[in-house]
């Protein structure tokens, strides 16, 4: 599965696929626009993989569409409720505003980092989301707080599930798009023993238009 484009400046791109010999993946990646010049953007990886961690993650996907506008600590919490009778899923949200901020929350193994250029050319890791112990649908943390982080114009958000193994930042070209981005480190990255998901974004700056 690979999924691209923009909204507004911002550039985004999906790529995901299941656990091999499986038809269906129990990882979802969603991109929503929030109004406002804001986009939402959520990892989630139902427990396990097949048909009931898909249901999992795709009845997340759905409180999060019909409640885009609400703060990130009150969709975690709803997506909680919907998936109570379910495997439950690691989730990860991003919410991605045209400004210079990130904001994010996320409960269980869904890595989320911002990375920058630094200097002559290097790439380096900005922030990296503080991940909370739980599984959204089974037992949620007591106290969620979102983070910001600030960005600048071209930095990079990259969220991927735990069927994906970690890469070194240097090892990611910033010059290309997000759809080659996210394509190369399924290629490379993905488990066999997992469905595997990973999401990129970037903000184009005030340039930046779609393609």
């Amino acid at each position: 599965m690979h999924e691209d484009g923009f909204i507004g400046r911002i550039e985004w791109a999906v790529a995901g696929r299941a656990l091999p010999g499986q038809q269906v993946s129990g990882d979802r990646g969603v991109v929503l626009d929030a109004g406002g010049g804001t986009v939402l953007f959520a990892v989630l990886d139902g427990l396990g993989h097949g048909a009931a961690a898909a249901d999992a993650a795709d009845r997340a996907a759905r409180v999060l569409s019909e409640n885009r506008a609400e703060p990130l600590d009150v969709l975690m919490v709803l997506c909680h409720r919907a998936m109570a009778d379910t495997r439950g899923a690691a989730i990860s949200l991003a919410l991605f505003d045209e400004g210079d901020t990130v904001r994010w929350l996320g409960v269980g193994n869904v890595e989320s980092q911002v990375l920058t250029a630094g200097p002559a050319g290097s790439l380096k890791v900005h922030a990296t989301v503080l991940l909370t112990a739980g599984i959204v649908g089974y037992r949620l943390p007591a106290n969620l707080q979102p983070q910001s982080v600030a960005v600048r114009p071209g930095d990079l958000l990259l969220m991927s599930t735990d069927g994906i193994v970690t890469e070194s930042a240097s090892a990611i070209d910033l010059s290309k798009s997000t759809a080659d981005i996210t394509a190369d480190m399924l290629a490379r990255h993905a488990k066999d023993t997992d469905d595997a998901l990973v999401l990129a974004a970037r903000h184009r700056g005030a340039g930046g238009t779609a393609k």
